[in-house]
């Protein structure tokens, strides 16, 4: 898995990045949280994302393994505390898939030295800089934007 590159999109080899929160390394801050559950919904990691969702809100069902959502890529469009030394902490995303998006507004809980996601707002579509109809879409599906996003 060494050359896989890590689905949120830094860049860096998945086990250099959100793989190591995957594989028990606590997430140091709420985006690095939010990060590593896109990166487990895209990996169908079911179980990561039950560890990683407050006990108060997780769902009693969680089954990610039948979900062919092609997430493409993930922007995080602002941050809300959420840094090491805080106990909360808001993160608003969009995750982009073929022909569609995810804007989500999620709230974060930290006890003791662990991250937890506890809810979120679902939020209309993030409105992404128009590219030209002939451009590639921003959403990174490869296609031409007005076949896609536009």
């Amino acid at each position: 898995m060494r050359d896989q590159s890590c689905p949120c999109g830094s860049g860096n080899p998945l086990d250099d990045c959100c793989g190591r929160y995957h594989s028990g390394e606590v997430a140091p801050t709420a985006e690095a949280l939010m990060r590593s559950r896109y990166s487990a919904y895209g990996l169908k990691n079911s179980a990561y994302l039950r560890d990683t969702w407050h006990p108060s809100t997780c769902p009693a069902e969680l089954n990610i393994s039948n979900d062919d959502t092609p997430w493409q890529r993930l922007v995080i469009i602002t941050t809300e505390k959420g840094g090491a030394g805080e106990m909360d902490g808001v993160v608003e995303f969009a995750a982009f898939y073929q022909g569609g998006q995810l804007h989500e507004r999620s709230r974060f809980l930290r006890e003791g030295e662990r991250w937890y996601y506890l809810d979120g707002e679902l939020l209309p579509p993030h409105t992404i800089d128009k590219a030209g109809r002939n451009a590639p879409c921003p959403c990174g599906s490869g296609r031409k934007f007005k076949r896609c996003c536009g």
